[in-house]
């Protein structure tokens, strides 16, 4: 059995076996799961269709949400495109990533990676990276398995769900989660993978859940394209040999204690924050009329 419960503890499978981290996560899960290599792949490959799908449905997406809250804004910023400061590949990440938070608002087909209120910022990460360097369908499943690998030891010792961990715990890692597939996707080493995901993290740490009205749409779906930037920057860094000081353990550690300090009112309750602003109060009772 390989078993893992620390990133150095992956890492160090990895270096030890001399295989990429990928493949030390598909053989966790091959045990896990109970089924063969191709059964776990094969699933894999699938979820990375629902994902593209998502994204092309979300960059031409016109439908509001049934609150009338989210909706169109993806294929704005696929539209503007170059135009912007962050130049064309960066903003169409942001698109992409935008664009699936959209389409499960409107109760589309999407991967919960590692949940739905952060689903758009792994797949959108990839399928930009894969469009400006051409990766194979290959290396995009495996550099998946990677970021399953990631979300898997932050879920042992922090937390993704928003209501436990507050926001951080949901984009902040997903961000994690793209920053290092990205970087084994580019060829980085396994510290330099460890470097991207605790860049990424410390940069979300404390980000708070203060949905509006209870849904995951305000500020949910425009922090995916904001964490996709992120994550692509930490990945840039590390890749750049830019190291972070904190280990990244360490770092899952220090988020983990944050979020248990984050008041009850900024985990997914709308008590607070953003949720309970007058443009959101205002919005909650346009929403819920007989609440």
């Amino acid at each position: 059995m390989i078993a893992f419960n620390t990133l150095a503890e992956l890492f160090s499978l990895a270096e030890e076996k001399e295989l990429p981290l990928s493949e030390i996560v598909i053989a966790r899960e091959m045990h896990d799961s109970q089924q063969p290599r191709e059964a776990v792949w094969q699933a894999m490959t699938a979820n990375w269709q629902v994902m593209c799908a998502a994204i092309e449905r979300g960059i031409v997406n016109e439908e509001k949400s049934l609150s009338g809250l989210t909706g169109g804004d993806a294929k704005k910023l696929y539209a503007f495109g170059g135009k912007g400061y962050l130049g064309e590949q960066a903003l169409l990440a942001a698109a992409y990533a935008v664009g699936i938070s959209e389409v499960n608002a409107v109760m589309g087909r999407i991967v919960a990676c590692p949940t739905a209120g952060s689903c758009g910022i792994v797949p959108a990460a990839l399928y930009a990276a894969q469009q400006q360097k051409e990766y194979d369908a290959e290396q995009i499943i495996a550099a998946l398995f990677t970021a399953a690998g990631i979300g898997m030891v932050i879920d042992q010792n922090a937390s993704i769900a928003g209501a436990e961990g507050g926001c951080q715990a949901e984009c902040g890692t997903a961000a994690g989660m793209a920053a290092g597939a990205l970087v084994e996707l580019a060829g980085g080493t396994p510290q330099q993978v460890g470097d991207a995901v605790a860049l990424a993290i410390k940069n979300l740490l404390g980000l708070v859940c203060d949905p509006v009205a209870g849904l995951v749409e305000v500020p949910c779906v425009k922090r995916n394209g904001f964490a996709t930037m992120v994550a692509l920057t930490a990945a840039d860094m590390s890749l750049a040999g830019v190291q972070s000081v904190i280990p990244v353990d360490e770092v899952i550690a220090a988020m983990a204690q944050i979020g248990h300090m984050l008041p009850h009112a900024l985990r997914e309750t709308s008590e607070a924050g953003l949720a309970v602003t007058p443009t959101a109060e205002r919005l909650t009772r346009k929403i819920y009329p007989d609440a």
